[in-house]
């Protein structure tokens, strides 16, 4: 099996904010593999399905961004899944928008929702998909990524999420190498 985890807040207030990009992937996945996050399980919206051969499981959860890891932890150990099975899908304040970066494991980079993560699974070793979202050229970025993006961002941020969906489906059948040389 493996999980896909979105990360973003729930509520109509954080739709379309840029800190929801882990859910607007989720979505746009769970279309794509014609299946639909609606039932309630592990304190998200969650959905599984088979894909070829695979099992995979997608989650929204509905924790807020910085208590994610209650979710993440509840998925895996009902499933009994290793680290490397679970794939989390998070913005970027780092990285410029349309940015894409697959890690293996790495640093949480004052992302709370990976913090909130790697501090219930006890690491920092799991796979993740950043998507850039950019800094702010002013403010506080508490603010910016609570924001929409722009009219001008917005095709940028389609492409950004059509892009992660095609980075985890390669992550699901050929795995996480594959993944960060076609597109790291």
């Amino acid at each position: 099996m493996k999980i896909i985890v979105g990360l973003g807040n729930p509520g109509e207030k954080y739709l379309k904010t840029r800190h929801n990009f882990g859910f607007m992937v989720i979505d746009r996945l769970a279309w794509q593999l014609e299946t639909g996050c609606c039932q309630r399980k592990f304190q998200s919206f969650f959905c599984k399905k088979t894909v070829g051969t695979e099992e995979v499981a997608l989650l929204k959860p509905q924790t807020f961004m910085n208590v994610s890891g209650v979710a993440v932890k509840e998925a895996l150990a009902l499933y009994k899944c290793t680290l490397q099975e679970l794939m989390v899908v998070c913005d970027d304040l780092d990285l410029p928008l349309g940015k894409i970066r697959v890690r293996r494991n790495g640093g949480c980079g004052g992302h709370r929702g990976l913090e909130s993560i790697a501090n219930l699974l006890g690491t920092t070793d799991f796979p993740r998909l950043r998507i850039g979202i950019g800094r702010p050229l002013a403010g506080e970025p508490g603010k910016y990524v609570l924001s929409p993006f722009s009219g001008d961002e917005e095709s940028g941020a389609q492409e950004s999420v059509e892009k992660a969906c095609q980075v985890l489906k390669t992550w699901i059948f050929e795995g996480i190498e594959a993944c960060m040389n076609k597109f790291n």
